[in-house]
């Protein structure tokens, strides 16, 4: 009796207080993204009650600690905001030119073929890749990422005053935004490979029927992702479910990532096989002549063209962790992520369409 209750506020569970004490928890390692070195802190009053926040009825903690990476100087906060402009601009002009481009290969019929079928839904999953984008950016950012930044490092990380929230209602919109953000991220990473796939049948397969492995392609690009992005979400719900599931929630993300990293190194299994099968065929076409620049030259125009097509750029950096937000590395390694990301749309569009004889 007298003592405050123990109470889960959404992000940590706090044990029983003494009145008049400082309760200290080490900030939760689930979350992947908070200063886990760090203590969230709420006081006991000695009426054994959880001190509030002064004329207003919500329980007072203080969560600075755990959000030390979030304490951006100006030029950190340059950073995110040229980093913001870069996949926004690159993701609003994928995004037109491959309507325009799926508009070109469905009003045509002479187009209507396996190939561009399977080129459609490419172009389709990176046009859903944006747009869940922009919209996951509209419900946690409310039109500025940078601005949620401040908003949020300033008002509520420094001291969450939020009562424990008994309706988690509130936040279903920002869960549904990041799950499908989430879903529609991994199936562009499918689609490319599924074209990876079927480039490599071509060339591999002597009897390979297109249209019956048309459906098949299609359950995998669209289907298998929606089994782990699932799995994840029902992981997350069940595990850490926080207000929304913007901040990585440790271990948990591998249920996503793994698949998605799978998907990335087979298909640059399959980029090396195909160069190398072009490599040899060149060699033996130009068996006997002197001028091996122009082979080179050719092997190089080949190799350049299935670069965006298989996502190559992906294996730069796919085994570097996001565990420090700061740093020479980091800003190289997501001013090139969001750059090649946000406009390989655009350079898919123009090689699989626009720079197409058949178009």
């Amino acid at each position: 009796d007298g003592f405050c209750l123990p109470e889960w506020d959404g992000i940590v569970c706090w044990p029983e207080g003494v009145p008049g004490k400082v309760v200290a928890m080490p900030c939760p390692e689930y979350i992947y993204d908070f200063n886990h070195k760090g203590h969230a802190y709420r006081r006991c009053d000695l009426n054994g009650s959880w001190e509030l926040v002064p004329g207003n009825n919500r329980t007072w903690a203080n969560y600075s600690e755990c959000a030390k990476f979030l304490t951006n100087e100006t030029r950190e906060r340059e950073v995110f905001d040229r980093l913001y402009l870069i996949y926004t601009v690159g993701y609003s002009i994928s995004l037109g030119s491959l309507t325009v481009a799926v508009l070109i290969l469905g009003y045509f019929r002479r187009l209507h073929c396996t190939r561009n079928y399977i080129h459609m839904h490419l172009f389709v999953s990176f046009m859903l890749r944006a747009m869940s984008i922009f919209v996951k950016d509209a419900v946690l950012y409310s039109g500025s990422a940078l601005e949620e930044m401040e908003r949020i490092s300033e008002e509520d990380l420094k001291s969450i005053t939020e009562a424990p929230p008994a309706d988690k209602s509130q936040f279903v919109g920002c869960k549904v935004a990041v799950t499908f953000f989430l879903y529609f991220l991994a199936t562009n990473y499918y689609w490319i490979l599924v074209e990876g796939l079927y480039l490599h049948s071509l060339i591999f397969m002597a009897f390979f029927s297109e249209k019956k492995y048309l459906w098949g392609f299609t359950l995998f690009g669209w289907g298998l992702p929606a089994v782990f992005v699932t799995a994840w979400a029902s992981v997350r719900a069940a595990l850490a479910d926080t207000e929304c599931w913007d901040l990585s929630a440790g271990n948990l993300k591998w249920i996503i990532q793994v698949p998605i990293l799978a998907a990335i190194v087979v298909n640059f299994i399959l980029f090396i096989n195909i160069i190398r099968v072009l490599a040899t065929k060149l060699r033996e076409t130009n068996a006997g002549r002197c001028d091996s620049r122009q082979q080179y030259r050719k092997l190089l125009k080949s190799t350049l063209v299935l670069m965006p097509l298989f996502g190559v750029h992906y294996i730069v950096f796919m085994a570097m962790p996001y565990t420090d937000v700061s740093g020479i590395l980091w800003q190289v390694q997501m001013h090139y992520e969001m750059l090649f990301n946000s406009f390989q749309g655009f350079f898919v569009a123009i090689i699989y369409c626009f720079c197409n004889g058949e178009v």
